[in-house]
């Protein structure tokens, strides 16, 4: 079963966090996933667009994969379909970030499990936009 911080944990952790890369961030502003990266940069946060398909959004060099970012990574989020999210999980596995969050309406069981056996704090199916909107 799978289960998520509590608000006030979540709160916590995006108090904390700085920087956040965006697997599946569009670079058309009418997307969701542009919406709410733009409002997390507004907000502070350094984004970090994770991408193969396009060169840089918001003003930032779009990378191909988690791996080549360099530096801590303190939150991924994730905007892609709940059946990437099992690859995505391995990937973020690999690399030494500290929270797998993904988006509203996104959800994976057996990515959940996999993070969780691992010991990762894993948040699925809630908006960090409106999180860190609730928390602040």
């Amino acid at each position: 079963m799978m289960e998520n911080p509590s608000r006030e944990e979540m709160g916590k952790m995006l108090k904390k966090s700085k920087r956040i890369a965006v697997v599946g961030l569009s670079d058309n502003p009418e997307r969701t996933s542009y919406m709410v990266s733009k409002a997390m940069q507004d907000s502070g946060y350094e984004i970090i667009p994770v991408n193969p398909a396009v060169a840089e959004v918001l003003g930032v060099k779009a990378v191909k994969a988690l791996k080549d970012i360099e530096g801590h990574v303190d939150i991924v989020n994730v905007f892609r379909r709940s059946e990437f999210l099992p690859e995505i999980a391995k990937e973020f596995a690999e690399i030494d970030a500290d929270i797998f969050w993904a988006q509203l309406g996104v959800e994976n069981e057996e990515a959940y499990n996999f993070l969780k056996e691992k010991g990762h704090t894993v948040i699925m199916n809630r908006c960090i936009k409106v999180e860190h909107a609730l928390t602040k």
